[in-house]
């Protein structure tokens, strides 16, 4: 042929820059374009061998991938069809026009695996070259090798080649902006990261043995894709160890999963990959974006926001699906009818993987509910289909470690645990310890008490309490047991409203402060506890959604707040109140001054009104600080809550030991 010069076929001489600095935004994937055209070209081969267009010696059918670091060149090599003169001109030259397209138009019958689209892969070259060659041979007979020459202008050079072997060399001759990348260590990461599934071996160099205290290269060549995609093959050829094995290779550092599910669907749109539920250790320290996005085995990206829920994001596996749009340079999504499409099948087949689980393994998710029940939950507060559908398989715990589907939950309770407005209570704890106490309680009446100690528990009784009719939450410290499942009208104390506001000044004086107290005075029983500290459910149930929500806001800028129930039936609780009652004279409210006095005696009134009562609450704060009865059973419902802490807790052992030695050594 004759050397030929000319202008590539472009609307505008800015195609570079426009290329380098906005098509591509990550430079480093000019890699994957590139392998990613040498495998197509690869499979195109094999197509045309496997339907007898082609009777020739097919060979080995690899991509070869060669660095030389002191020249600062990158080769890309593949032995698949190759191009001729003229579709050089029509592909390289006529920027947009992709072989692939047309190829898959004619063998689409044959061949699924093709992945260019645009056209476009092989400008990203210039991203991080000053030059590039292309040596290419067609696989038609007759054919004549031609070389393409372009140095990052709409220039270019084609000429006849020496190029014997069918098939195509990209030489990139690499500028000083990209040096980087004329180094062994980044090519054979972005190889890794890109190429590992690539259904054509990908070879960069040898492989390395440590010898000498060195590495030195062996005879055997360096495949990258050693790993096989098992996600493309069907589920019925794989046992659980291919699976386990698979994720091990995708996470080495992992712990081993709790299921798989695998994704496989040709209609309406074609998806294909393998899903994990990883072993959640700490709550709601989770990796995000550990799935992996693959558009016909070619890695994409592990951000894929848009094509599942937000909850989905906390599965780790791989993705693969040619239907999902992509932008030109395959780097990220674009929205499209697909992509919900997409998403809601894949919550679908969660969906039925969990409910399969349960119906017929359910030993096996009553093991593992610890550690996924944060990733169904989280499922069911966000995605209101996955909720009807977890609502059949989700699970509750009590504190006995027994597990129960809510339905059967609400069955198991309803008859003891239903209060005098018909309304089932389901008792919960969220720490096991801590309110052990309150526990016992509670298992005393014969009530059981649930487990609920995930951070999200808070917003799903919420939830259930919407769910299931007729039923309510309570956790098991939010008030005396016999408050918190009323089966009748109690009779409360009878307190004038003096007694009541000394009640609630006398114990208010030995509680710390910084905090809101509500005291109220309660019949419990002679043998229940002197006080009882509690919070609203209400209350501390919206401050812990609003601090899981990411910030507290009104309710951090308020004071905590307690209810303190006092037992007039205990006996301490009415030696204290007597023994205030003689030490501290009752409060005798002044004269107010009539309606026909003047503004000033009205003022002097009120002041002197004012003036009695901090006085005579001052005489019953006095009386508290002195009385070492009530300061002690003070401590003794602080402690129980876990706020007894410094001074005061040295104080309340100091205290404690006295009244042990009191008791037993005199």
């Amino acid at each position: 042929m004759a050397d030929v010069k000319g202008k590539i076929g472009v609307t505008t001489e800015n195609i570079f820059p426009v290329i380098k600095q906005f098509l591509y935004s990550d430079h480093e994937i000019f890699l994957r374009e590139l392998v990613a055209n040498a495998v197509d070209a690869s499979q195109k081969m094999k197509a045309l061998s496997s339907i007898g267009d082609f009777n020739g010696e097919l060979g080995d059918i690899d991509v070869r991938i060669e660095l030389d670091e002191a020249n600062k060149t990158l080769k890309i090599t593949d032995r698949g069809i190759g191009m001729t003169e003229e579709e050089v001109d029509k592909y390289i030259n006529q920027i947009a026009f992709s072989s692939a397209g047309e190829f898959l138009e004619k063998y689409k019958d044959q061949i699924g695996s093709i992945i260019g689209h645009f056209g476009l892969g092989f400008y990203s070259a210039f991203m991080v070259s000053k030059k590039v060659t292309i040596d290419t041979l067609s696989w038609k007979d007759g054919a004549k090798a031609v070389k393409w020459s372009c140095d990052g202008s709409p220039e270019y050079t084609m000429e006849e080649s020496d190029k014997a072997d069918r098939g195509t060399t990209i030489t990139l001759y690499l500028d000083e902006d990209s040096k980087e990348y004329a180094e062994k260590t980044k090519i054979q990461g972005l190889l890794d990261k890109y190429c590992k599934f690539m259904p054509v071996p990908v070879i960069f160099g040898k492989e390395q043995d440590w010898k000498e205290d060195k590495f030195v290269d062996t005879d055997k060549d360096n495949v990258i894709n050693k790993i096989e995609p098992i996600w493309a093959k069907s589920p019925s050829e794989l046992k659980d160890e291919d699976y386990d094995n698979f994720y091990k290779a995708l996470y080495p550092v992992a712990e081993d999963p709790m299921f798989h599910i695998h994704l496989n669907v040709d209609y309406p749109f074609n998806l294909t990959g393998i899903l994990y539920f990883p072993k959640i250790k700490e709550k709601m320290a989770i990796a995000r974006n550990k799935i992996q996005l693959y558009c016909n085995q070619m890695f994409v990206t592990d951000h894929v926001d848009n094509i599942v829920p937000d909850f989905l994001t906390l599965l780790h596996g791989v993705i693969d699906s040619p239907d999902i749009p992509l932008n030109v340079s395959r780097s990220y999504l674009q929205s499209d009818a697909n992509v919900k499409k997409i998403s809601t099948y894949i919550t679908k087949k969660v969906a039925d993987r969990l409910e399969e689980i349960f119906k017929e393994q359910r030993s096996q998710l009553e093991e593992k509910w610890d550690n996924i029940k944060l990733f169904i939950e989280y499922g069911m507060l966000s995605e209101e289909k996955f909720c009807e559908r977890a609502m059949k398989f989700a699970l509750l715990k009590n504190t006995e470690g027994k597990y129960f589907s809510f339905d059967e939950y609400k069955t198991a309770i309803e008859a003891n645990q239903t209060d005098k407005d018909k309304k089932i209570v389901a008792l919960y704890a969220t720490n096991a310890e801590s309110q052990y106490s309150f526990i016992e309680a509670a298992k005393n009446k014969g009530y059981d008490v649930l487990l609920l100690d995930c951070e999200l528990d808070s917003h799903l009784v919420n939830l259930l309490e919407q769910k299931m009719e007729g039923m309510r939450f309570a956790r098991v410290d939010s008030d005396s047991i016999d408050n918190i499942i009323a089966k009748e009208e109690k009779i409360k104390p009878q307190l004038s409203k003096e007694d009541a506001d000394d009640l609630s000044v006398l114990f208010k004086a030995v509680l710390p402060e910084g905090n809101n107290y509500y005291v109220q005075a309660d019949n419990l029983g002679e043998n229940a506890d002197p006080i009882l500290i509690t919070q609203s459910e209400f209350m501390r149930r919206y401050r812990e959604m609003s601090a899981l929500n990411g910030g507290m806001n009104y309710f951090g800028e308020m004071p905590q707040e307690y209810n303190i129930t006092v037992n007039m039936e205990n006996p301490l609780v009415a030696k204290i109140f007597n023994a205030e009652k003689e030490s501290v004279a009752a409060y005798v409210e002044p004269v107010a001054a009539s309606e026909d006095a003047d503004e000033e005696t009205k003022n002097a009134a009120k002041e002197a009104k004012k003036a009695a009562k901090e006085a005579h609450e001052n005489e019953v704060k006095a009386f508290a600080k002195q009385n070492e009865i009530l300061k002690q059973v003070a401590d003794l419902a602080l402690l129980a809550n876990g706020m007894l802490k410094g001074k005061a807790l040295s104080e309340f052992i100091a205290r404690s030991q006295k009244v042990v030695n009191d008791a037993y050594l005199k």
